[in-house]
């Protein structure tokens, strides 16, 4: 089975395209429907949102752009988060939502990667180094909601795209996890992690 995580976004990495991340108020439902139900092993609680549609608007955000494989990926997104946390402490920036990050492109050994954290306004003075200051992306994606360990998120993606094969909808070339739960402090198997797939 074709997993959107170890296959999205290399098109976007091929075509040279630098996508920021999501702002964690940015998602509002498009239409009222009745959630669909997970795919057999994702894991959730009633309620979870299950391919729910919703319209991205964009927000300011700080972030770090970094590689990693995927038998590390947890422990470099975690210290990306440090980094960016640290930047907004020390710049008295207001950090407005939860850390999230934007998976460029994936492949079957590693991944392209943004650490982002949503701020209430730019700084006066740019980041140096690997930071950078941008804007979110907007337009339509759906939202899933993964609930565990990092290791776990597998199951989750395989769900997703099950998801959107049996619904015919084509997802664009990155996705997006927003975490719910601080992943520099919360112990990693009480993870709960939304996911924002963008769709054509």
């Amino acid at each position: 089975m074709f997993s959107i995580r170890k296959a999205a976004g290399i098109g976007l990495a091929a075509a040279g395209l630098v996508l920021v991340g999501l702002a964690p108020s940015w998602p509002q439902a498009a239409t009222p429907a009745a959630p669909a139900a997970p795919a057999e092993g994702a894991p959730s609680q009633p309620g979870d949102p299950f391919g729910e549609e919703v319209m991205m608007t964009p927000k300011p955000i700080v972030y770090l752009k970094g590689t990693a494989t995927w038998d590390s990926a947890y422990d470099s997104i975690v210290d990306a988060f440090r980094s960016v946390r640290g930047f907004i402490d020390r710049e008295k920036l207001k950090a407005d939502g939860p850390p999230i990050t934007i998976y460029l492109a994936t492949d079957d050994t590693g991944f392209q990667f943004q650490a982002a954290i949503p701020i209430a306004e730019p700084p006066k003075d740019a980041p140096r180094g690997d930071l950078a200051v941008g804007k979110s992306p907007e337009g339509r994606a759906l939202k899933f909601v993964h609930r565990g360990s990092y290791d776990g998120m597998d199951t989750t993606y395989d769900a997703i795209t099950n998801y959107l094969d049996q619904k015919g909808l084509e997802a664009k070339d990155l996705f997006i996890e927003q975490y719910v739960t601080d992943p520099v402090t919360t112990p990693e198997d009480k993870l709960v992690i939304e996911v924002f797939v963008p769709v054509k």
